[in-house]
């Protein structure tokens, strides 16, 4: 398709965004989803459209790991390789697609059929080992299944796929946010409404003013469930009186590795995020709402579009709503591939228009924050808790929880796991209880360590997983409760693999604005590497404890906090074990193989 046949789409689109710039992103996923790539002259078009310099498009397109500047297969195989998907046996399956396709990552098959990518983390951990195919997220990949996905990567996209839907263990028990998420293919308007949807809604816009409607959320003790546990009414509260528009941005860039509570929410439930959206921006007195959603999500896109079409339809959205005189526009704009855009400021800079680059704070986006007007970022699953509050009453959402937090939340439980899955529990729950809860440890095997919340918290070992799952309990003992996401590890990991896995995703996915995270993640990535393969020294731990040191409260945001966190307590709490194998353990064995392929070369 022409570049000039796309000119009517990209109006349509700039016409959702008070600035042009701000359709950058959904611009150039217009380009590459019609021609396949972003080619320079489409960069220049783009650049036109928005009103800026084919340079700063350009960087824009380099930033974005999903956007492609060269032709690329028919098909793409992006294969996951982050920590929960290497503890289930990753890098066997990378191998065995590489053999099989006769690729490496970044490579094209012979005959233009598939790309193989290999990616961080997919937000899918509860299928590892897994892979997404175009837009289609599968696993396990194990056994047969394996040869499965391969013969669907040749295929022409739209045939009939042979690879099955993964059915992991999903809770369906509430009593909060997972109660209608039995029906894999989601709950629509007519079955939430039955079930009790927008009464909360019409509550609010009826009954309440915008402050009770951030009273009655303060005194429910709902915290930020995205990882920061900031207290949601507190944080509404903030939004200064000033005739200036006010923005609600949803953050639905999920991708902590370990968590993938979102896309749940998003793909079973998503009139519940639609319905929290509507009471949030009529608290703090907004009539725009950006749901910035992860690109490689297309599903959970596609169906929050249609909830959003269908709250359109019934009058749930749009002007006058319900006849109240309140008014309010939803817009899904998808990211392209960069963890960092998870962080509000860089979110916001991303939604802008530009590089997903954060903020200096203050001034905090409470106060200037989208298109430097007073801005609200809520989780998703932070705010799909709402309805609930208002539905219920505070105090019985609080009474859900500790003292310090009230509710519950959706924890994501990975690796070595019987039953992998999604959790809805109470945020006192203990980390031995959710374990438990998901059929133990596998195959019979000892604990030896979790990660309780997303691959960012401090570790635990085995001897401190009676600690409840709420955010003061775990700082308490710690570690972070973060974004929820559990990754269990059994007797068999080895330590120093883990950290390796850490490292080499936060050195990926470092924006690089500031030098010692930038510096910093590349360095500690390049001596984990030398220690796996043979070459490394007992300096080197204390070097990776000093680096880490400096890094750690020294940047614009807290990512390099949170790659410094892994390799403190792994080593601190493992120390041991990571002497050994620099000691005996890699050395003699690359020694040993080495020895063999001399003698018996493949």
């Amino acid at each position: 398709m022409k570049l000039s046949d796309l000119e009517g789409k990209a109006a349509e689109i700039l016409q959702r965004y008070e600035y042009p710039k701000a359709a950058m992103l959904p611009l150039l996923w217009l380009v590459q989803q019609n021609q396949g790539y972003i080619s320079p002259e489409a960069e220049a078009w783009v650049g036109r459209f928005v009103g800026v310099s084919i340079s700063h498009v350009r960087e824009v397109v380099s930033f974005y790991n999903m956007f492609h500047t060269e032709p690329v297969g028919r098909r793409e195989l992006r294969v996951c390789t982050s920590l929960p998907c290497v503890l289930r046996g990753a890098e066997d399956l990378l191998e065995r697609i590489k053999e099989t396709l006769k690729v490496s990552p970044g490579e094209t098959t012979s005959g233009r059929e598939v790309t193989l990518t290999e990616v961080e983390c997919l937000c899918a951990c509860e299928m590892a080992p897994m892979a997404q195919l175009d837009e289609r997220f599968v696993g396990p990949l194990e056994g047969e299944t394996v040869d499965r996905i391969i013969k669907d990567a040749l295929t022409e996209a739209g045939k009939p796929q042979s690879t099955p839907e993964p059915e992991p263990f999903i809770c369906s028990d509430g009593p909060v946010l997972s109660t209608r998420f039995k029906d894999p293919d989601g709950t629509w308007f007519e079955g939430y409404v039955a079930d009790g949807g927008y009464l909360a809604a019409r509550k609010a816009l009826t009954t309440m003013t915008p402050q009770q409607a951030i009273d009655e959320v303060s005194k429910a003790k709902l915290r930020g469930l995205g990882g920061a546990g900031f207290p949601t009414g507190r944080k509404w509260s903030f939004i200064p009186k000033t005739t200036k528009p006010k923005y609600l941005v949803v953050n639905a860039d999920e991708g902590e590795p370990g968590t993938f509570k979102d896309r749940y929410i998003m793909e079973r439930d998503p009139h519940a995020l639609i319905e929290g959206i509507l009471i949030a921006a009529y608290a703090i007195g907004s009539h725009k709402a950006y749901v910035y959603i992860r690109g490689e999500y297309f599903r959970s896109a596609k169906r929050l579009q249609r909830a959003i079409d269908e709250a359109y339809s019934r009058s749930w959205l749009g002007k006058n709503i319900q006849g109240t005189g309140f008014d309010l526009d939803v817009v899904i704009h998808r990211g392209a591939g960069a963890y960092i855009c998870g962080e509000e400021t860089a979110l916001l800079t991303s939604l802008e228009g530009g590089k997903g680059f954060p903020r200096i704070k203050p001034p905090f986006p409470a106060i200037s924050g989208l298109f430097s007007c007073p801005t609200i970022v809520n989780n998703v699953e932070t705010l799909a808790c709402v309805p609930f509050i208002l539905r219920n009453g505070a105090e019985r959402f609080a009474g859900i929880g500790p003292d310090s937090q009230g509710g519950t939340r959706l924890f994501c439980v990975s690796g070595h796991v019987v039953r992998p899955g999604i959790y809805e529990e109470s945020v006192g729950v203990t980390l031995r209880h959710l374990i438990e809860r998901a059929g133990g440890v596998r195959n019979g095997n000892k604990l030896k360590a979790v990660i309780p919340g997303g691959i960012s918290a401090k570790i635990l070992r085995a001897d401190e997983i009676d600690v409840a799952m709420d955010f003061n309990s775990l700082m308490a003992a710690g570690s972070m409760a973060g974004s929820g996401g559990v990754i269990v590890m059994d007797e068999t990991t080895c330590m120093i693999d883990a950290l390796a896995s850490a490292v080499k995703f936060f050195a990926d996915e470092s924006c690089g604005q500031c030098s010692p995270c930038r510096e910093g993640t590349g360095w500690v990535h390049r001596i984990m590497r030398r220690i796996t393969e043979g070459q490394g020294t007992l300096q080197d731990l204390d070097d990776l404890l000093a680096i880490a040191g400096d890094m750690e409260g020294k940047t614009i945001c807290v990512f390099a906090d949170a790659a410094a966190w892994p390799i403190q307590s792994y080593i601190a709490k493992f120390r041991d074990e990571f002497e050994t194998y620099i000691r005996t353990g890699r050395k003699a064995l690359i020694r040993e193989k080495n020895r063999e392929a001399a003698v018996c070369p493949s």
